[in-house]
């Protein structure tokens, strides 16, 4: 048995201790511990029972003594420049813990088959101590699978609310919806539509909830038709901004939920013969390297990708270390960057 505090440990019972005590095979007890679905619920109950009665220790805890140990970060994409803004984060704050990185891109529904236990077996299988996901969300069935393997995880900007006792970390949105919306406001405009992510995530939605009290902040009616949704996506951006220009009141200013769907708006006004910001202003959200590059460089909202990463990876670390956050969700600040896509309002409404 293992004592905290003693001088002298011994080693825990092994698996076919354990496969002894409940009555089964070696094979099948391990099939227990990796997760594994074809195991009678009966048999799962007894291999389990067996595990916490018998102390068998699943994973071994992370100790900084015996520096470098293993994380994973799974992304949601490995060509993204949002990826690569997590990935320098993780990374230098990766180096300061004394710890090796691995990268992955998460399980694709679109490719077919069951990649899902492929890779979850993966983190198992590297011995990694703990991971980031930045992916959108996790199913049930992760949840658990992370759970049942005791495997300690954080995840960066998740979409939607975790589970209760998930650790989280992500940014101030409702603030960053707030600066993008008064600085619209301050510079003159009153018509003024948001094109969101999601509706129901909870990035997307607060963001929308803060560039709607900054409008009733400032006394200026909220207009239905001006709340378009493109789920982030560029092209679907590019067709809710034309939908915008076609209003019999078009707006003079759109605050855009992402930096990438601020690219679509780009395209649709450029085919609209329109100029940014002369007949209409844009505000992104993200500051990515796109917000620089495009002409005008785009005023957006910067989310502390790189912190909030490094944020994660030095949670993950306290928690491989057996300490519990005070908190479950972290959020760090936003800030507005303003560049050259926002300026007064035309004098005229924008027309083809």
């Amino acid at each position: 048995m293992v004592r905290a505090g003693s001088a002298s440990v011994t080693a825990g019972p092994t698996l076919a201790v354990v496969a002894r005590e409940a009555g089964v095979s070696v094979p099948t007890a391990s099939k227990v511990v990796n997760g594994r679905e074809d195991v009678a619920p009966e048999t799962r109950r007894r291999v389990t029972e067996a595990l916490d009665r018998l102390g068998y220790v699943r994973r071994p805890r992370f100790d900084a003594a015996k520096a470098p140990g293993l994380v994973d970060l799974v992304v949601h994409s490995l060509e993204s420049s949002w990826s690569g803004a997590v990935l320098h984060g993780v990374e230098a704050a990766a180096h300061e813990a004394g710890l090796e990185v691995v990268v992955s891109a998460g399980p694709n529904r679109a490719r077919g088959g069951r990649p899902e236990r492929d890779w979850l077996d993966k983190l198992t299988a590297r011995g990694s101590s703990g991971v980031l996901f930045d992916l959108a969300e996790l199913s049930p069935s992760q949840y658990a699978w992370l759970d049942h393997h005791r495997i300690p995880y954080v995840l960066i900007d998740p979409a939607h609310e975790p589970p209760a006792g998930v650790v989280s970390v992500g940014a101030a949105n409702w603030q960053g919806g707030v600066s993008a919306t008064e600085h619209l406001l301050g510079l003159g405009h009153r018509r003024i539509a948001v094109i969101a992510g999601h509706r129901r995530t909870m990035g997307s939605s607060a963001r929308v909830a803060g560039h709607r009290s900054a409008l009733a902040s400032a006394g200026v009616p909220h207009r239905a038709e001006y709340v378009r949704y493109a789920g982030f996506d560029e092209a679907t951006a590019r067709l809710r901004t034309h939908e915008l220009l076609d209003l019999h009141e078009p707006p003079t200013a759109v605050f855009v939920c992402s930096d990438r769907m601020a690219l679509g708006v780009y395209a649709a006004l450029a085919e609209r013969g329109l100029r940014v910001p002369d007949d209409m202003s844009v505000v992104g959200f993200d500051d990515l390297p796109e917000a620089r590059w495009i002409a005008p460089a785009l005023t957006t909202v910067r989310q502390p990708l790189g912190e909030m990463a490094a944020t994660a990876l030095r949670l993950l670390v306290r928690m491989m270390q057996g300490e519990r956050p005070e908190g479950t969700r972290t959020e760090l600040s936003t800030r507005l960057v303003p560049r050259a896509s926002t300026a007064a309002p035309p004098l005229a409404r924008p027309t083809a």
